[in-house]
Formats: structure tokens, sequence, C-alpha cells
């Protein structure tokens, strides 16, 4: 992402000198009113924010660089995360409106991230004055019952997260309408669900997951409709974005087993029935709207 810096406001100054002929000063006037009338708008010079599904990281800030616009978190679970920011940031102090001056090291935070490309930006930093919760998305690497330890990856960092999932967390697997707290409800958690994470922490900084919810499974096979905005017909690869939410679902295809994708362009409205593999979803069956 190409680092925005702080916009700077222009002001046009008007100097004038009175006369003393009423006549000089009724020609004076009608120009400088076309003058203001003619002069340009100024508008921002900054780009719309990140578009996209977004991520609530929590944790301690540990470095705040304002010459990088970005901000090291130490979120809960896992090892330090680069979140840039810029004027589009909106900061909040205890749900007060503050500015970016206010951040700063050892602060507590939780901050609302999207990916702009392969960069984490914030779209809002909440200074929190105690230790705030947060969510997770990403891919269950590992689940230990008996430490009732889970391991999760995620697009955000190169470092798994390691969460608690205490006895009493709640498990939901999305779309089938059930949850439960029993402790057996966390065997269904196994390596490659897509899992989305509601935690808290701990007086050690510890991430304690308080819900689990199951978004797919390996096997399980999904339909997405949406429009395709990125195409790769080398390496098998789409992306279809859904209008309705705006959320993005990136899937791979084999162009031999569907030939509808050779005459596929950027901005066709596409319904695709894709099986997830437990690292990807894998398209089956695609046909343009």
């Amino acid at each position: 992402m190409q680092r925005i810096l702080a916009g700077t406001m222009l002001y046009a100054v008007a100097l004038g000198q009175a006369s003393v002929a009423v006549a000089r000063s009724q020609d004076v006037a009608p120009q400088a009113a076309q003058q203001s009338a003619n002069a340009p708008v100024v508008t921002s010079a900054l780009p719309p924010a990140p578009r996209g599904k977004s991520t609530i990281l929590g944790g301690e800030i540990r470095r705040v660089d304002p010459v990088r616009d970005e901000i090291m978190l130490n979120v809960f679970g896992q090892r330090m995360v680069k979140i840039l920011f810029d004027e589009r940031t909106q900061v909040y102090v205890d749900g007060r409106k503050a500015s970016l001056r206010d951040i700063s090291a050892a602060n507590h935070a939780s901050v609302q991230t999207v990916l702009d490309g392969t960069d984490v930006y914030a779209l809002s930093i909440h200074i929190l004055s105690q230790a705030p919760a947060g969510e997770y998305q990403g891919r269950v690497l590992n689940y230990d019952p008996a430490a009732r330890e889970l391991t999760v990856s995620s697009p955000l960092s190169s470092q798994p997260v390691k969460l608690l999932v205490p006895a009493d967390t709640s498990v939901v697997h999305q779309g089938q309408g059930t949850s439960s707290s029993d402790p057996s409800s966390t065997a269904g958690l196994v390596k490659g669900d897509l899992v989305a994470i509601e935690f808290e922490s701990d007086k050690k900084g510890r991430g304690i997951a308080s819900q689990i919810a199951i978004l797919a499974a390996p096997g399980s096979a999904f339909v997405f409709d949406g429009d395709l905005s990125s195409l790769d017909m080398h390496t098998g690869f789409l992306v279809l974005v859904d209008p309705r939410d705006d959320k993005s679902y990136a899937i791979y295809f084999d162009s031999r087993q569907l030939p509808a994708t050779q005459n596929l362009h950027e901005g066709d409205h596409l319904r695709v029935t894709a099986r997830y593999d437990g690292t990807r979803y894998v398209a089956s069956e695609l046909a343009v709207n």
C-alpha cells in the first residue's frame, strides 16, 4: 500500500487595497465576487478506505511509528502484527472520539483491520483502559483437547495464534443454527476447519476463546454468487465478491474440467459450486449469470 502522508490544507489569501474613489470600489467588488465564484474547490486527495471483510484484533500497542504510519500490535496468543494507519483511520479512547496523536505504546487496543493487498490496514483503533476483547478468523492448524489449546493460522500474520478453549466455550456450526457449551462440542474442531473466534484476554495476556464459529469443514460444499474481481488462468484462481455484503472469496478451478472459465472476464456475475478441501475452495461447477 502506498503510504499516504498527512494531508495539507491549502489556503488562498486575498490581498487588496482600499480606494478612496467610490466608483473604483464598486468596480472591484464584482470582480472579487467573480474570482471567488471561479475559484477551484479543494477536495480531499485521499482515496476511499480499503474494502472487504474486516477483522478485530485485540492486544497491546508495543510501538508507534508516526513517520511510516504504522503500529506494532502484540495480539493475544501470537507475536506482533504490523498495522498501517493514516488520516482515514478513526481513533477512539474508551468510546470517545480522539486523534491519531492519542495513539501511544503500552495502550490496550481493539483494532478493526482489513487487508489492503498484503498489508494490514486499521479502519479504526479503539484504545481501552482495560484489556480488550477481539475477533479472529483463520484455519485450524491443531486442537489439543488435553491442554484445551487451539492453534489457528490467518492471512493477517505469518505467525499462528494460540488460544485457550475453556470447557464452557460455545461452538457454533454456521448455517446449522446449533451451538453447545458442552465440552464435547469442541470435538468438532479438526485440522483444516475455517473458524471465526471471539476471545477475551486474561491477566497474563493470553487469549481465551468465548465463542467459536465453524465456517467451513473439510469436505463441505458451498455455492457462491458474486462478481468476478480477479482471474488468473495460469494458476486456476479467481476471486468473487458478493455484492450483498462485499465479502471476497478465493476459489481455485481446473480449466480442463470447467471450459466455461476460458471465456470469463472481470465483472462477470458468476454462480460457483465449490468444495472446501481443508486448505482452499475448489470449484466443481461454474455458470455465468
